[in-house]
């Protein structure tokens, strides 16, 4: 279910599901501790994707937590990657994980109050260092918290602005591992990041 939800709240129009043989394989540890040994995440994560092998890995928590949250977005990454290609190191991190938040549905509008707050209290991250922010050297829980919402916004932005075609013809310029900043100015039609920086806040601040 989550499989097919995706691939519409993207926009991908999927040629193929998933057959047995092929299918995504979830791991969980008994504990925080053992998970993170073995994938290497930082404190803060709950789980971990590899899309080229399909595989997730998370650890034994709150059911509802682990059902709403961690397996639809670590299927975001798997699906989304699958699209664009797994050895495609043009990518932001900033995209990956907008894509992958966005699968959680309850987290926009909590995003949304984040984003807003930082922009008031001067934390607020633009869109060009967010561009080269490695979110997984932070261990400011805050820090991180902003990272992820302000990539998630970033998404909701460019699909419920611009329509889910419109992300799906960028995504596919993506494919070719361009400049990414060229595809994303040339996709939206942006003239420069600073004027896209600027529509994207103002969506947030609703004006």
């Amino acid at each position: 279910d989550y499989y097919i939800d995706i691939a519409d709240n993207l926009g991908f129009r999927r040629y193929q599901y998933w057959l047995w043989d092929n299918r995504a394989k979830i791991y969980i540890y008994d504990d925080a501790e053992e998970y993170r040994i073995a994938t290497g995440g930082p404190a803060w994560s709950y789980g971990h994707a590899s899309p080229k092998s399909k595989i997730i890995n998370s650890f034994v928590s709150d059911n509802e937590i682990f059902f709403n949250t961690i397996l639809p977005h670590e299927l975001g990454h798997l699906i989304f990657r699958e699209f664009i290609g797994f050895e495609n190191r043009t990518i932001p991190l900033w995209l990956d994980e907008g894509v992958a938040c966005y699968q959680e549905e309850r987290k926009r509008p909590y995003a949304q109050r984040i984003v807003k707050q930082a922009m008031k209290n001067g934390s607020f991250i633009g869109l060009e260092k967010l561009s080269t922010f490695n979110v997984n050297a932070q261990q400011d829980n805050e820090i991180v918290k902003l990272f992820y919402a302000e990539a998630v916004t970033m998404v909701d932005y460019l699909i419920k602005e611009f329509g889910e075609d419109k992300f799906v013809y960028f995504c596919r310029k993506l494919r070719d591992q361009g400049d990414f900043q060229e595809l994303l100015l040339s996709s939206y039609q942006f003239s420069s990041i600073q004027r896209l920086d600027k529509a994207w806040q103002e969506y947030i601040r609703g004006e």
